[in-house]
């Protein structure tokens, strides 16, 4: 993936070198997203700038794209991959592709959706002609257009001759997206918070959603959102949309995206055959979304944690490699890489089972606790979040990203989205009904973009490495977010249905997908740098302690009423954050369990459930 700038202003620009200037340096702090290439346009309202890291056509498709016609001026930056861009390139084959860019297809839908033709005939003569009027879009019209992409995407799309502009982020937020005003009127839009320095309101783009205004406006048009449906629905077809608007920069009556109500959509507890027929269909489903993912003209890995997730992920990119030799050789090499403390990190070991079982090359990355230290105050910058499950996790993500990173490696797949979307942290288990079960799945999976999509997106990135999420597929989506809790949750095992999906034994009796002591290993959350990570980090927090630090801690509502630090490693988190992004508290939140549910502990960790067992594994099921 890229990063990408853009500011809009309804004032003539096309000529003021001082905001290219401005641009140019907003977009350089950008540059770890993308250091293969940098481009840059400017238009009478906008200036697009994009910093590239070439994962599809290498040699081509530099950005910002552009299309220039007698009736069409477009410019496009996009942040993200489209999965399906093949597809796309059939159906609509009359527009005149200039590169081998994925992202390009997103012209061509515009074009083709914004384009109406009328044919005048003169009743004096037997003369037709044609006439091409540019249009524009409706929000049905932008529900059907954005459904048509498969795949992880923030863009920013500008029509000259409209002058609309075109802002979408896609369903699960996997890719990163804040946009902004100045004191003068005008919208930034960014990959990173950092690109944002002159904003006086700073807001997150809300995963799913769209903004579609003209760029001669002075006021954006309400958010919205194209990715969530009412009737129980789940991104399955257009329609019936919420839309929104974000405050403190928008008065709106429009609810706020925190707000929004997800709908209950009950399914029957299955029978056997129905059982067999849905694991057959999430093994498929699986399988084909990490297949669509290893799209990529550079070398590309696996994150391996040795949970059930990464496992099974690395699991399937190994057995497809060695179904397709004609792609991969004879003798297919996938490379896997995990980082633990070394001596204390039981996922550690477990990695390496896992990667002796399916036959990868295999790297190990040890840290010590001051290192973990040392990468803090970078962790909190290239993050921009100061929760605490966010910060503890990210320093595991970028210090492996650095070591991934000099192995050439651009690419990688993880196993980010399958908690969220199977029920599976151990708080899960005091869901008390099946409608609270899937209605928390169906927040966190929308919440994705403020924990792990964000950890893994900026944390990979600052080492300018892409990461790539098959859960996150959005059939598999579909598919799983309302199976009924007592489907997706068996025997007091959480992600029951999915670990029942991937076994199955060969002829010898040998698990084909992983070893038993991963597929049934009881989920450890946030636990894959080690036991004392998580606590080297409390200490050290509570370690900077002076009184000073008391006094402003007791006064914390105060100092900071908005994500109000819970803890002292929280309120230590935010000073730093503070220190570098002062008064946009807003643009993240914190991961706490939902302490509604009866016997559910606050601890994020997910040490303090009272269905955690150290080092479980649920065998002989």
């Amino acid at each position: 993936m890229c990063g990408i700038f853009a500011l809009i202003s309804n004032k003539s620009i096309s000529n003021n070198t001082k905001i290219k200037k401005y641009a140019l340096s907003m977009s350089a702090k950008l540059r770890h997203r993308g250091p293969d290439g940098t481009g840059y346009i400017q238009t009478n309202h906008g200036c697009f700038a994009h910093e590239r890291l070439s994962i599809i056509d290498p040699n081509g498709g530099n950005q910002p794209l552009y299309y220039y016609s007698k009736d069409k001026n477009l410019i496009l930056c996009v942040n993200g991959e489209i999965f399906n861009y093949k597809k796309l390139r059939e159906q609509y084959n009359t527009y005149p592709y200039a590169t081998g860019s994925d992202c390009e297809s997103i012209l061509a839908l515009y074009e083709y959706n914004t384009t109406t033709t009328t044919t005048n005939t003169n009743t004096n003569t037997t003369n037709t002609t044609s006439t091409t009027i540019p249009g524009i879009l409706i929000h049905t019209e932008i529900v059907a257009l954005l459904g048509q992409l498969d795949g992880q995407f923030s863009f920013i799309l500008h029509d000259t001759l409209t002058n609309m502009v075109f802002v979408a982020r896609d369903p699960y937020g996997i890719t990163q997206l804040y946009y902004g005003l100045d004191k003068y009127g005008n919208i930034h839009i960014a990959s990173e918070l950092k690109a944002l320095v002159k904003c006086i309101s700073i807001e997150v783009m809300p995963s799913g959603a769209y903004l579609y205004f003209n760029a001669t406006h002075p006021i954006i048009n309400p958010i919205n959102y194209f990715a969530q449906t009412k009737g129980g629905s789940w991104l399955d077809s257009p329609g019936d949309l919420l839309a929104c608007a974000r405050a403190p920069i928008y008065n709106s009556s429009h609810p706020h995206p925190n707000n929004i109500q997800y709908s209950y959509a009950p399914q029957p507890i299955l029978n056997a055959d129905e059982e067999t027929l849905l694991l057959e269909q999430i093994r498929n489903t699986l399988e084909s979304a990490v297949a669509k993912r290893l799209m990529t003209d550079v070398p590309f890995g696996v994150c391996l944690s040795g949970g059930l997730d990464s496992s099974l992920i690395a699991a399937i990119t190994m057995r497809y490699m060695r179904a397709h030799p004609e792609q991969y050789g004879a003798n297919p090499q996938l490379h896997t890489f995990s980082i633990g403390i070394k001596d204390e990190s039981t996922d550690l070991i477990y990695a390496r089972e896992v990667a002796k079982h399916i036959g990868s090359i295999h790297h190990e990355i040890y840290f010590t606790p001051e290192e973990a230290l040392n990468a803090l105050d970078d962790v909190i910058y290239h993050t921009e979040s100061a929760d605490i499950t966010t910060t503890r996790a990210s320093i595991c993500n970028y210090l492996l990203a650095r070591k991934i990173q000099s192995f050439g490696i651009k690419m990688v797949l993880s196993g980010e989205g399958a908690d969220e979307i199977l029920g599976g942290y151990l708080y899960f288990h005091q869901a008390p009904n099946d409608k609270e079960h899937q209605l928390e799945c169906k927040m966190r999976v929308m919440d994705l973009g403020y924990f792990d999509c964000l950890r893994t997106d900026k944390s990979l990135l600052a080492n300018s490495v892409e990461g790539r999420y098959p859960f996150l597929d959005v059939n598999f989506v579909k598919l799983c977010i309302n199976i009924n809790k007592d489907v997706k949750c068996q025997k007091g095992i959480e992600k029951y249905i999915l670990r029942k999906a991937f076994d199955l034994k060969d002829n010898s009796g040998r698990q084909i997908y992983l070893p038993e002591s991963v597929l049934y290993r009881q989920k450890c959350q946030f636990s894959n740098c080690g036991s004392n990570h998580c606590e080297t980090l409390k200490q050290y927090a509570e370690s900077e302690v002076t009184d000073k630090f008391l006094i402003a801690y007791e006064n914390r509502t105060i100092l900071y009423p908005v994500n109000t630090p819970p803890t002292m490693e929280a309120f230590y988190y935010r000073q730093i954050f503070e220190s570098m992004f002062p008064g946009h508290g807003n643009v993240y939140k914190y991961w706490i369990p939902n302490t509604s549910w009866a016997n559910v502990s606050a601890d994020p960790s997910g040490l303090c459930q009272t269905s955690y067992r150290a080092n479980e594994q649920y065998l002989n099921v």
